[in-house]
């Protein structure tokens, strides 16, 4: 099947095997994967949105090597990361449990119309993990020593992991971080995501980040995500005590520097998570998803996948 994308992926070569493939413009559904070539085979990290995108991803992956993909790493179980599961037939396909839980639950649920620009998905039947770990395994890509760990509380999601290749000084930090794009912290949450890059991302010293979207980058993107994200918790305390609703919080703020960023939009989805860690309630996705169509002027939000 050949492919033609809105905008060709570039391969980010790391050396020695490890490949980062990242997706321009890393916009709404469009992520980034990884890849490590071992004599044994490939280790993939991540799928994608789409049928046509992941199954790009695999052709890129067969052009670089004939080894056989035999494992695929989820970072977590947002669609854009695991749609395209199914088109690793034949690997084992590994991630946290409350990955697959989370997976299995939203295949249950009704899509939500009208909150994206439509686009095509092909043909992706939900494929969780079958391979679970409670806290982190280590993967062996020959002697590459390559840790996959459970970063402990919700941050990005509820089950995030990061993939750290200490030997190389490359973390492959799924969701963690977005280089260029606003973080989306609905389904997680604000104060874990500060604690985890705080406490866990930046010791690492890693000198080369694969985000989940947007270009490969260091650590410098780690400081302007805590900004962010406390930039958020003010946000939400004042626009509470003000008595406004996320919407209206969102709609008075002046986001300053962080307007450069793409998705403003997100900053309703993260006032609304906010709103819930500062005591007002249990979060109403749809409801959030749907105030942030309003904030975009009642358009669906731009999505390329």
């Amino acid at each position: 099947m050949t492919t033609h994308l809105s905008t060709e992926p570039v391969d980010v070569d790391l050396g020695d095997g490890l490949h980062a493939y990242v997706q321009p413009d890393g916009s709404w559904m469009i992520n980034n994967m990884a890849f490590l070539v071992g004599r044994s085979g490939v280790v993939a990290v991540d799928s994608s949105s789409t049928e046509a995108r992941t199954r790009a991803f695999v052709e890129h992956i067969r052009s670089v090597t004939p080894a056989p993909i035999h494992t695929l790493v989820n970072t977590h179980s947002h669609p854009d990361h695991t749609a395209g599961n199914s088109w690793f037939p034949g690997a084992t396909i590994v991630g946290h449990e409350a990955t697959r839980a989370e997976m299995r639950a939203m295949a249950a649920l009704p899509p939500m119309e009208g909150v994206f620009e439509p686009f095509d998905q092909g043909a992706v039947p939900s494929t969780p993990p079958f391979l679970t770990y409670a806290e982190g395994i280590t993967l062996w890509v020959d002697d590459l020593r390559c840790e996959v760990r459970h970063v402990g509380l919700p941050a990005h999601t509820t089950n995030d992991s990061i993939v750290w290749i200490p030997e190389r000084s490359v973390l492959l930090a799924g969701d963690l971080l977005f280089a260029g794009g606003t973080p989306f912290l609905l389904s997680g949450s604000i104060e874990g995501a500060i604690h985890v890059l705080e406490t866990i991302v930046a010791p690492l010293g890693a000198r080369t980040i694969v985000p989940g979207h947007g270009p490969v980058c260091g650590p410098e993107v780690i400081s302007p995500t805590v900004d962010y994200l406390r930039f958020v918790q003010d946000v939400a305390r004042r626009g509470r005590d003000a008595g406004l609703t996320p919407l209206e919080a969102a709609r008075e703020c002046d986001l300053g520097r962080f307007a450069e960023w793409s998705e403003p939009e997100r900053i309703v989805g993260n006032l609304h998570r906010a709103y819930a860690e500062v005591g007002a309630g249990e979060v109403d996705v749809v409801g959030a998803f749907r105030d942030m169509v309003t904030f975009n002027g009642g358009r669906p939000l731009h999505c390329r996948a």
